[in-house]
């Protein structure tokens, strides 16, 4: 479902005084992003609900806001909320995105957003576009691409990230090459697996894993390229990332593996037709995605402090920025990690969640506790309908047979630091924060002599109970 029904579970909201600047709405889109994380139960969020409360460009002139947040994703849409939550709604609160829609939960657009029509479609709500391109501190004002003017109290940046893509001279911008960050590429991404007939995916992390497994469900012949030596290698261990790979096999999709790429090349028509690598072999392709990662959207706000070492907007427990007045929240924020003890900047839907909501509680009222996040991770594969399997993963931390579960276990001096857990139970789901927090001493030797993944856990359970 999209973050906007959680601004707007009562359509009211956006009456009584949520401003979401944009210049005109998109009549283009049909499909409803549902959100791949069960921690949020909202309804959906229908068009209907915010047409009459929407505003057009040209009821925006030059005006005050008292609250601004400039972005339109997670993170915007959940500080959004708490502000009205807290009876900030009352004409006082502006959103600024770039994108035609409310803000909405990104991770369904690997996921659920990419399954054919007939395989669990989806639906978005729609609104506008008109992004911040500058900020003057001193006058405190936001300059949009537009032209127009807004004078804002407090500044919220929720900028997010935006797709790290290939150059254009190596044919990065060919038509059939697709980049996935917003609805937008979606859309596009779409359009094209409705004609596609062998797609590559370029990267082995989160993106080309969920875009992958989603292009199962289109039948298509499917490659992923990356130059690690095996699947998500900045998280799942050598034997862990084999189990899931085995399964993308069985399921017709094939790895290229540590291999490093020359350039795309396109063919008579002027779209991409293949991809040519280092080592001299062309592998065709129709459609290509690239999943290399992503870059905070930071340029309209260097002023503000950047940090050099994991990149965002620099910032204090309570996201304030170096700038009395601006905040930095989600993705783009290098906030501290007070659990480990070190700066970090997370993209995660949990963290642009709960960084919004910290943020607000602690801008609107007594709170002065220091943001203390549990670092955790998940994804969502192959759950379209008719999937021979569905596979969803958690993992909380600082970073056999496959049926029916699989837990694998980061230790470091004999200390638990981190669980990943596979088709748990709810009551096991539980578990792992709790042993990421305590990181209990546990027995090596045990955890694997372990006859089962339950077993596992008990051993692990065991261990914590003994720290307390």
């Amino acid at each position: 479902m999209a973050v906007s029904s959680t601004i707007s579970s009562n359509p009211m909201s956006f009456k009584h005084g949520l401003s979401l600047w944009c210049p005109q709405s998109s009549p283009s889109l049909h499909r409803t992003l549902q959100s791949s994380s069960s921690s949020i139960g909202f309804k959906t969020f229908l068009r209907n609900h915010v047409v009459a409360a929407s505003s057009s460009s040209s009821s925006f002139a030059n005006e005050n806001r008292e609250y601004v947040i400039v972005g339109g994703g997670n993170a915007a849409g959940y500080a959004a909320r708490s502000f009205v939550e807290h009876g900030m709604a009352d004409g006082r609160l502006c959103i600024v995105t770039k994108e035609a829609y409310a803000p909405y939960e990104r991770p369904a657009l690997t996921k659920g957003y990419l399954f054919p029509l007939d395989k669990k479609p989806a639906r978005l709500p729609m609104l506008y576009e008109d992004p911040v391109t500058g900020i003057d501190i001193e006058k405190q004002t936001a300059t949009t691409i537009s032209g127009k003017l807004l004078k804002y109290g407090t500044l919220i940046v929720a900028t997010g990230c935006t797709a790290t893509r290939f150059p254009e001279k190596i044919g990065g911008n060919l038509p059939g090459v697709h980049y996935i960050r917003d609805v937008a590429d979606a859309d596009s991404l779409i359009s094209s697996l409705e004609k596609a007939h062998k797609l590559v995916v370029v990267g082995g992390g989160y993106i080309g894993m969920e875009v992958a497994a989603a292009a199962v469900g289109w039948k298509l012949d499917t490659t992923i390229i990356f130059p690690e030596n095996h699947l998500l290698q900045r998280l799942f261990t050598p034997s862990l990332a084999q189990k899931y790979e085995e399964f993308y096999q069985e399921n017709g999709v094939k790895f290229i593996k540590g291999a490093s790429i020359k350039n795309l090349e396109a063919g008579s028509d002027g779209r991409v037709a293949s991809i040519k690598l280092e080592n001299g072999s062309t592998i065709e392709a129709d459609t290509v995605i690239i999943g290399i990662g992503a870059k905070p959207a930071v340029s309209p706000f260097e002023r503000l402090g950047l940090n050099n070492s994991v990149g965002g907007i620099q910032v204090d427990g309570q996201f304030r920025t170096g700038i009395p007045g601006i905040f930095a929240i989600g993705d783009v924020a290098a906030f501290p990690l007070k659990m480990y003890n070190r700066m970090a900047r997370v993209e995660h839907v949990d963290h642009a969640r709960r960084s919004a909501q910290h943020c607000v509680k602690s801008l609107l009222t007594a709170h002065t506790s220091s943001y203390d996040y549990l670092p955790s991770f998940y994804s969502r594969v192959f759950e379209y309908e008719g999937s021979p399997r569905k596979i969803w993963w958690q993992f909380f931390g600082d970073n056999g047979n496959f049926d029916p579960k699989i837990a694998t276990f980061w230790i470091d001096s004999g200390k638990l630091k981190g669980v990943l857990l596979e088709s748990g139970s709810p009551e096991e789901f539980q578990l792992l924060p709790e042993l990421a927090k305590s990181q209990p001493f546990v027995d090596k030797s045990k955890l694997q002599s372990a006859s089962s993944v339950e077993e596992a856990l008990e051993i692990a359970r065991t261990s914590l109970q003994a720290a307390v």
